[in-house]
Order: structure tokens, then sequence, then C-alpha cells
């Protein structure tokens, strides 16, 4: 059986699989997200804060994804905690960093003249500094998705959800007639979903960025 034929024979698995990839990844990215840019609100002020916050993010993502898993399976069980614990925590470094790096960026200047007009510290910063810093925050929500993707197959080894089922049934059964298929299939798999998910944030980025901003 060709790789085609393979395709035909098992599409409606596939895209089971692709969805819940989809779905896993993206849910975890909107939680760390979440948490990534109130660590940066948190910490961009400090200089020793903003580091901490970065070393311990960086971290984080020094431990290998199977080590991550096997170390959660104890705690949370098998299936979709460790994926989605072990997703938003691989999810931080760069929406961390980022967060703060913009928010640093954002120009004193334009602080000053929200205060001057009697805009609240809340205010200055829901109106003026997360908007201006929202470049490179999404920059860094990228970046993670397209770690997230590749580390999700992982998720596997603890019957986590999405296409990296494919790749540990091709490697567990090398050798036989539909092996590489199953591999392939998985690996291309995430590739495409990467490949989406990134022009849906070009296209999120032209809808939220003001021209000036983006120039």
């Amino acid at each position: 059986m060709n790789f085609w034929e393979f395709l035909g024979s098992r599409h409606q698995q596939l895209l089971a699989d692709a969805y819940q990839h989809a779905s896993a990844v993206f849910q975890c990215m909107v939680v760390a997200t979440l948490i990534g840019v109130l660590i940066g609100v948190l910490t961009y002020r400090s200089d020793w804060a903003g580091n901490l916050a970065t070393l311990g993010t960086s971290t984080i993502l020094t431990i290998p994804s199977l080590a991550m898993i096997g170390l959660l399976i104890p705690i949370v069980g098998l299936g979709v905690p460790p994926t989605v614990t072990a997703l938003t925590l691989y999810g931080l470094l760069p929406i961390v960093r980022n967060s703060i790096v913009g928010l640093r960026g954002v120009d004193p200047a334009l602080v000053d003249a929200a205060k001057g007009i009697g805009m609240s510290r809340a205010a200055r910063l829901l109106r003026v500094e997360l908007p201006l810093a929202w470049p490179p925050i999404l920059t860094g929500i990228r970046v993670s998705t397209q770690m997230l993707m590749g580390i999700a197959a992982i998720a596997a080894y603890a019957s986590g959800p999405g296409l990296g089922n494919e790749i540990f049934r091709g490697i567990a059964s090398l050798g036989s007639e539909n092996a590489l298929n199953l591999v392939l299939a998985g690996t291309l798999g995430i590739i495409v979903l990467a490949l989406l998910f990134d022009a849906a944030y070009v296209l999120l980025g032209r809808l939220t960025i003001p021209r000036g901003i983006r120039v």
C-alpha cells in the first residue's frame, strides 16, 4: 500500500487525531498566553524579577519532554492532564520573555502623557502599554505554538491525544507494511497544522496591529 492509498484508508482517524492535536495546542496556548502575559506584567518593571521570571521559564524548557511527561504521570495520571500541563509549561518562555521585552520597550513619554491626562495605572497598562507591546507578544505566541506542535506529539507516550499516536504506532511496528506510512502521516500532519496556525497568526497580526506599529 503506497502512502496515498494509506491516507485514503485512514483519513477519518487522521482527521480526528489532527483535530485533537490542534485543539490541545490551541487550548494550552490560550492558558500559556494568559499566564505568560500576567507574569510579564508583574515583573517587567523590576530587573531582578524579570530575570527571575525568564530564568524560571527557561529552566522548565530545558527539561526533556519525555521526562516531563513521565514525572507528571504519577501526579496527574495518564491522558489529557499531563499533556495539558506539560504543553502549558513549555509554552511560557517565549511569551514571558517577549512580554517583558515588549512592555519595557514602550516609550516612557507615551506612558507619561497618558498619566498626565489622568489615566489610572490599570488604564495605562490596558490602553497604552499592552497594545504597544502586542507585536512582540504575538511573536512570542507564534514561537511557542510552533514548539508545542512538535512537543505535543510526545503526549502519545502518556496516552494523550493527537497525531503523536500515529507516530508512536509506526515506531512500535517498525518492519511492518504501514510503519513508515504511519510515521510519515503523523509528521506531515503536524507540519501542516503548524503552517496553518502560523498563517492564522499572520492574519491576526494584520487585524490587530496598526500599520504604523507594523512598519
